[in-house]
């Protein structure tokens, strides 16, 4: 606008030098009147069109926000017109962008918790209906001693079953509210796996299941009955496919950023150096590949006939991952060449661990 106004004087200002060498007042005069309203309809004819163009522009944005409140999340503004129009439109879009952004996650966590309801509720109707339909069959009587047994025996499994569910359920809950805070204290990885399999020796001989471990970590911070559970809930979890005369094998290693390579990136495991590997292999028949994406969420269960009746609810490896999230590492799983799964965690090692006690 300036630009044009200046034009417009330039252009007046030479007419009137024209007039004066013309040396004819009369003349100058005319040439001035004539200047000053070629001026002045030039100025109201661009004045008009950037008018237009800012309000078309204007009306753009209007039309665009319009559309966004009404639903349209995925709508954008054109960054077109002065700088100040496309300054304006850059930010509509960013905050539009962000917008849908928070609107996605909102709703896949509404997903999310609606799945986990209807799996809880599954999980439920079935031992439930076991209970109930036992209590009223020894409830009608004259029941031969020996389905009583069997009806008996029914009830307490079911019942266990929904104690081991409930169990499980309020130790993801617990993990997964906390603030991300574990008590840090320094301990051996090895300490910790032995101690995991002492508590699952009786279970382990009585399914004839053998287990080996082999190598050495450096020592970690974190809670120590936490990765304890980590070992639990992964061997018991082999030990039910393998069945008998299965074999497991733990491994303790250390490794560092140069030994994982990309892998480091795919994990966000970039920013650290040092690490504790602990693996859990097993010779059972592995799992379907189809599963390996879904293997850590909640109520996943690969191999589903046989999850089912070993009374696994699929909760076990999730509060695995919840637990390796919680003390910023990482777990990722495959199949074995050579037959069965290979589950691999690592553990980061802060630099200059101190002495804590």
């Amino acid at each position: 606008m300036r630009t044009v106004c200046l034009l417009a004087l330039v252009a007046l200002a030479a007419l009137a030098l024209l007039a004066v060498l013309l040396a004819s007042r009369r003349v100058a005069l005319i040439l001035v009147a004539v200047a000053g309203l070629c001026a002045l309809v030039f100025c109201w004819i661009v004045i008009g069109q950037l008018s237009s163009h800012l309000t078309r522009d204007f009306r753009s944005l209007v039309a665009m926000v319009r559309e966004f409140n009404n639903g349209n999340k995925s709508v954008r503004a054109r960054a077109q017109g002065a700088k100040e129009i496309r300054q304006l439109a850059d930010g509509i879009n960013r905050i539009a962008k962000e917008n849908e952004n928070a609107l996605t996650t909102m709703r896949a966590e509404d997903r999310r918790q609606n799945r986990f309801v209807g799996d809880v509720s599954h999980e439920l109707r079935t031992p439930l209906a076991s209970i109930h339909g036992a209590a009223e069959t020894l409830l009608e009587g004259d029941v031969d001693p020996e389905y009583q047994q069997r009806f008996l025996k029914m009830i307490i499994e079911n019942t266990e079953r929904l104690t081991r569910l409930a169990n499980d359920l309020i130790e993801l809950t617990k993990i997964e509210g906390a603030t991300g805070e574990i008590p840090l204290r320094k301990f051996s990885l090895r300490q910790a796996v032995e101690a995991a399999l002492t508590s699952l020796e009786p279970s382990l001989e009585l399914r004839g299941v053998e287990v080996a471990v082999s190598g050495d970590a450096p020592e970690i911070l974190g809670a120590m009955d936490r990765i304890q559970q980590i070992v639990v809930n992964l061997v018991d979890n082999a030990a039910r496919v393998t069945g008998k005369d299965g074999r497991i094998e733990i491994g303790l290693a250390p490794c560092d950023v140069n030994d994982l390579g990309p892998q480091v990136h795919d994990k966000n495991l970039a920013d650290v150096e040092r690490f504790a590997v602990l693996s859990v292999a097993d010779n059972g028949p592995g799992i379907a590949e189809e599963d390996l994406p879904h293997l850590f969420e909640r109520f996943t269960r690969p191999q589903e006939s046989r999850a089912r009746t070993s009374g696994g609810a699929g909760i076990g490896l999730s509060i695995v991952k919840a637990i390796v999230t919680a003390h910023a590492g990482a777990i990722d799983v495959r199949n074995r060449e050579e037959g069965g799964a290979l589950f691999r965690i690592f553990l980061p090692i802060p630099p200059d661990l101190p002495n804590y006690q």
